[in-house]
């Protein structure tokens, strides 16, 4: 298994190593946020109501700007890493577009140095130009799934969040 996904990798260029690595990153990303939301955000938010319960009295000026801090760090929490996941789903496509723009220039270079006549030789350097392409969309639809997911995620359980404070 590990020769086939080598020879994938070859196929593609090195381009493809590129986009390989910048999967790697953003599947740790993603796990690391999927780890937050289904086992630390809950006690997170817990913590926090418990503190907010231990005020005597909720109708200050001082209570509501320990509310807005409160929020603010519970927010923060929620977004960590998010614009990085998102960074990194813009990059694919465009690592998938050097991928297509390496792969013909090599098509370029078969047809200069042997003309329009080799098509095995030209068929390798499409190869090269479809294969980081397809690779770098197909990272990036994943990552713009998973973050999607992650901001409803977050939209509404700080928005349940906030919720509990004004009770």
């Amino acid at each position: 298994m590990i020769s086939d996904v080598i020879t994938f990798l070859n196929s593609g260029g090195p381009v493809l190593y590129g986009i390989l690595l910048v999967s790697l990153l953003l599947w740790v990303l993603i796990l690391d946020r999927y780890w937050f939301f289904h086992r630390q955000a809950t006690p997170l938010c817990q913590g926090h109501l418990e503190a907010w319960l231990q005020l005597d009295n909720h109708n200050t000026w001082y209570a509501f700007k320990i509310r807005q801090s409160i929020v603010s760090k519970v927010r923060i929490e929620y977004q960590r890493h998010r614009a990085f996941i998102q960074l990194l789903v813009m990059i694919c496509p465009l690592l998938g577009l050097l991928g297509t723009v390496t792969g013909m220039i090599s098509v370029f270079d078969v047809m200069a140095a042997t003309g329009t006549g080799d098509a095995r030789a030209m068929a390798s350097g499409i190869s090269k130009a479809t294969i980081p392409t397809m690779a770098g969309m197909v990272v990036s639809l994943i990552g713009l799934y998973f973050k999607t997911r992650f901001d409803g995620m977050a939209k509404k359980q700080l928005e349940q969040f906030q919720d509990k404070l004004l009770k």
